[in-house]
């Protein structure tokens, strides 16, 4: 799984082979934000992603800069994996808020 643009463009996660989730793919990212870019001012906009699975949604919006992003996910496995790559990705981000 990787960021396709934004302040976290090109960092690369490796999603765990057990996940029942699979990442969404960059064909299908592209799209989805190429649409909401026609309507959405993300650096005013706070988000909600629901069922977050790999949490490839949650970390496309906080790199397009979503002041904040609250993920939603019941499987503790991918909360983890979700928490940490939020983690990794915006370490001493101070404008980025993530809540899970």
């Amino acid at each position: 799984m990787r960021i396709i643009t934004g302040k976290y463009k090109g960092k690369h996660f490796e999603v765990p082979r057990s996940f029942k989730a699979r990442p969404t793919t960059d064909f299908a990212k592209e799209n989805l934000f190429n649409v909401l870019r026609a309507y959405v001012d993300f650096e005013t906009t706070r988000a909600l992603d629901l069922f977050a699975g790999t949490g490839s949604i949650t970390l496309e919006l906080l790199s397009r800069g979503c002041p904040e992003v609250v993920s939603v996910e019941r499987d503790r496995q991918h909360f983890s994996f979700v928490r940490a790559a939020v983690e990794h990705c915006t370490a001493g981000d101070d404008e980025a808020h993530f809540r899970v």
